[in-house]
């Protein structure tokens, strides 16, 4: 899986081959007093299911007060949900690239990239207006809903050459929206969504509902990777810590999810 989620995969506790690579890190000394602790880890130190849930659940709760705040000072407070979209990002980085988790660092993001979904919910709901946003929420929780079911009941797995295919699909749609990004603001492409808005085959769909049709598979398998790194995280008995990596995770995740639903719903109305 070390194609994927890097905010899992630069981390062994995430790895099948997590307790090697860490026993490789160690001295002598230090692999003899491990080896006199005793077998079993003591309870409450290691990641579990159900307290990653939890943390979760806080995590998604300080971004609904986040997105609040944004959609709230939309119209009092210009440009807001831009700058904190901007400090998001920064945060989002230093969250997938820092070695150990951070919980304060985490939960930062989650507010402060509630403060972005938020404002940008807004000024969706003020263009296009008829709940464009109550549709995206919805559908952005069916989706997430059938996925972790699906999961849970073992219907789907996460597999090498699925991943891989993921893997040129994410690379495909980044190159994509990089060129289609550039034509509009060289003014190549004047439309409000440059290439998405052709017409797909002559069918008089637009390209970007279907392009976002493939998106929402992408990011539905996306979730799928994060679950599966997460129940490896357990097996492995990877720190209580790394439970804030998890959520991390499947926060990025789910903000892709419904922002990528949210376009897609204003493409068809516009």
């Amino acid at each position: 899986m070390a194609l994927d989620n890097p905010a899992f995969s630069r981390n062994s506790a995430f790895s099948q081959q997590g307790a090697v690579a860490a026993a490789q890190d160690v001295s002598a000394q230090q692999l003899q007093e491990m080896y006199n602790q005793p077998s079993t880890p003591p309870a409450g130190e290691t990641m579990t299911v159900e307290s990653t849930l939890g943390k979760s659940v806080a995590g998604f709760g300080l971004l609904l007060v986040g997105a609040a705040l944004g959609w709230l000072t939309v119209e009092s407070v210009p440009f807001l949900w831009i700058g904190a979209g901007i400090v998001g990002f920064v945060l989002a980085l230093v969250n997938t690239f820092k070695r150990e988790p951070s919980a304060g660092l985490i939960l930062a993001y989650a507010g402060v990239q509630g403060v972005f979904v938020g404002g940008i919910s807004a000024w969706y709901e003020m263009v296009y207006g008829g709940g464009i946003v109550a549709q995206a929420v919805i559908a952005t929780l069916v989706v997430f809903g059938v996925t972790l079911a699906l999961f849970a009941s073992g219907k789907i797995r996460a597999s090498k050459k699925a991943t891989k295919v993921f893997l040129i699909a994410m690379v495909g749609y980044l190159v994509f929206s990089l060129i289609n990004w550039g034509l509009m603001v060289f003014g190549v492409n004047d439309d409000p969504w440059g290439m998405r808005s052709a017409n797909f085959l002559g069918t008089g769909i637009p390209f970007g509902v279907i392009l976002g049709i493939l998106v929402v598979i992408m990011a539905a398998y996306s979730l799928v990777l994060d679950f599966d790194f997460i129940q490896q995280g357990v097996r492995n008995r990877a720190p209580k810590k790394y439970e804030w990596t998890g959520v991390f995770g499947i926060m990025v995740t789910v903000i892709w999810l419904y922002l990528e639903i949210l376009r897609m719903i204003a493409i068809t109305r516009d």
